[in-house]
């Protein structure tokens, strides 16, 4: 066998043990993406379930918006930045603000995030949206949760898209509606 075979086989041995390098490459990059999906997921669900972001969410979604009505709580939600109970707003929108860059930037798929989450989302959202519009004012800085607002316009279309969330062609399971009947007799 001539020096130039010899050659050209070595050449091409070396290149598909590249290639097959490189492809056993993309599909560990795979894998370590997956495995850091899982876990910011479960970071947030974590999150979202703890005690204190539950109660901080609670404030946000149902007693602040009665309290935009009162001009004196209204004066002492605006100051910036948020303290007392009012930390909760902080709590919450930041929270949403790095949920939603991690959905921006590929971390989170966002069809798994609107699915898990989108009604919390919008929920949280709507209630801080008179907050979100006084403090990018206020600060002049319309950047200010722009990752929570790109999360929210996601969960919104998410919502839109999928009225019910369950999946088409799938029978859905009887109902009990036995405490629905104890709870209001008719």
């Amino acid at each position: 066998m001539s020096w130039e075979a010899m050659t050209a086989i070595g050449t091409f041995i070396t290149s598909f043990v590249l290639a097959a390098a490189a492809i056993a490459a993309i599909i560990q990059l795979r894998h370590t993406r997956g495995s850091n999906q899982i876990i910011a997921l479960t970071e947030c669900r974590e999150t979202i379930e703890s005690r204190e972001f539950s109660e901080s969410q609670r404030f946000v979604s149902f007693e602040l918006p009665k309290r935009f009505g009162d001009v004196g709580e209204c004066r002492k939600m605006a100051v910036l930045p948020f303290s007392g109970e009012y930390e909760a707003i902080g709590t919450v929108a930041n929270f949403f603000e790095s949920m939603g860059l991690f959905v921006k930037t590929g971390i989170i798929d966002r069809r798994i995030a609107c699915d898990f989450w989108s009604y919390i989302v919008m929920r949280n959202w709507n209630a801080l949206l008179p907050m979100t519009t006084y403090a990018r004012y206020k600060l002049a800085a319309p950047q200010l949760w722009e990752n929570f607002e790109y999360l929210a316009a996601l969960s919104k279309r998410y919502m839109d898209e999928n009225a019910s969330g369950y999946p088409a062609g799938v029978p859905r399971m009887h109902e009990d509606r036995s405490l629905i009947d104890a709870m209001d007799p008719e």
